[in-house]
């Protein structure tokens, strides 16, 4: 188990609970429009960063600046597709939906990391996969549309970690996140000046804990991308799925069957499988990389 419990596993792991109760608290702002979501997101994350760098007196213009705005841009296009989704659906499908990614990280991560996928890898994810379409044939409330923009939602995301894996060796993890939060505030305020809903009330303190728990799991995915193998650390995405079920449950009394049940384990069996399988066939150099960056 210590082999599995690596350092970007373990960043991983603390990036799906900050992302899982941030998707929480969108979910309790039904009347918020998704851009202005991604504003405030956004902007809360990008003060917090631009506090880090100053206190550790680190530039946030960094150096591969066309990457920076590529991996901005992907991201924030991702989190906009995967807001409207979260609104308009049930939250374990929604979240369950748009972990796709790891299936795009990985492709993506073959062609232009020339990163390897062992056979046994593909079989686990197709495990995952039929997780993921089971919960979507069983909810007759997931309709195309919707189901489409989890999908770019995924896809966007897969382009987004690949591009933070190569922007390891040349940019520090915070100025990678700052550029994504630049981004998502500029294009959230520019696309909600004619469609802004003052926030009433409880609301602020929900958008402000969406802010502050999007830094937790940003920083936390940052470090484990650059840390370990695209396609193992956004695997642990799925995990998600199973907070999101468990939110969706106790507090909007979206009803769990044995069925959705048993799709939610095969998610979890195909990812933890994956993981292992990887490791196996990796275990050397991914342990050389983490030594090397750990110095």
């Amino acid at each position: 188990m210590k082999s599995f419990f690596t350092p970007g596993v373990r960043y991983m792991l603390l990036a799906v609970t900050g992302f899982s109760l941030m998707n929480l608290c969108v979910k309790m702002l039904p009347g918020i429009p998704p851009m202005e979501l991604v504003f405030f997101r956004c902007l809360v994350s990008m003060l917090i960063c631009a506090w880090l760098l100053l206190k550790a007196n680190q530039s946030w213009i960094g150096n591969d600046r066309l990457r920076l705005l590529a991996r901005g841009a992907s991201g924030t296009l991702a989190l906009y597709f995967f807001f409207v989704a979260l609104q308009k659906l049930p939250l374990a499908t929604a979240v369950t939906i748009s972990y796709l990614s790891p299936i795009f990280s990985t492709l993506f991560a073959a062609i232009f990391l020339k990163e390897k996928v062992q056979p046994m890898q593909w079989l686990f994810f197709g495990v995952s996969i039929t997780g993921v379409i089971l919960l979507k044939g069983w909810d007759p409330r997931v309709t195309n549309l919707y189901f489409a923009f989890g999908i770019l939602s995924a896809i966007f995301s897969g382009i987004a970690y690949n591009l933070v894996r190569r922007l390891k060796e040349s940019e520090h993890p915070i100025v990678v996140v700052m550029h994504f939060q630049i981004v998502g505030t500029v294009a959230g305020a520019v696309f909600s000046v004619t469609n802004f809903k003052m926030p009433q009330g409880w609301e602020w303190l929900w958008l402000l804990a969406v802010g502050l728990l999007t830094q937790v799991g940003q920083v936390n995915l940052t470090k484990a991308l650059q840390r370990e193998k695209v396609g193992i650390v956004t695997s642990i995405n799925f995990f998600g799925v199973v907070y999101a079920a468990l939110f969706g449950w106790i507090l909007f009394q979206e009803h769990i069957t044995w069925k959705s049940l048993f799709a939610i384990s095969l998610v979890a069996f195909g990812v933890v499988a994956n993981i292992l399988a990887a490791r196996r066939a990796d275990l050397v150099p991914t342990v050389n990389m983490v030594k090397r960056l750990d110095e």
